[in-house]
């Protein structure tokens, strides 16, 4: 299994925060892919994900935050399942040295995203 977190929006309107995991060769339908590297030290501030995707971390280490003060902290090699594409949103900022770079696979409309809490 591989550590995820998954962001989503509650009945509340806000992003809120799970931990779990995606069974090792689980599949998933995607639409597309997007590779992109932001420099080091960097930071978001409040946003929706545009879509339903996985955020794949490959390098860089991230601190999320929701306006409801939960906040988890994102390594590479682990998974985030960012659908909270409505409500309040969330922000991230970069706590090493290292850039980050990642993918964002983004799903096919009902898509199973194998999350298991």
């Amino acid at each position: 299994m591989i550590k995820a977190f998954m962001l989503y929006t509650g009945e509340d309107g806000h992003s809120h925060v799970r931990s779990g995991q995606i069974a090792t060769g689980a599949r998933v339908a995607a639409d597309s892919i997007l590779f992109q590297e932001t420099p080091a030290h960097s930071s978001l501030d409040w946003h929706n994900a545009p879509f339903p995707q996985y955020v794949l971390t490959m390098s860089g280490i991230l601190e999320f935050t929701t306006q409801t003060g939960e906040s988890f902290t994102l390594h590479p090699g682990e998974v985030l399942l960012a659908i909270d594409h409505t409500g309040t949103g969330h922000k991230w900022r970069l706590i090493n040295d290292e850039p980050w770079k990642r993918a964002y696979l983004v799903f096919k409309t009902g898509a199973d995203t194998h999350f298991v809490d």
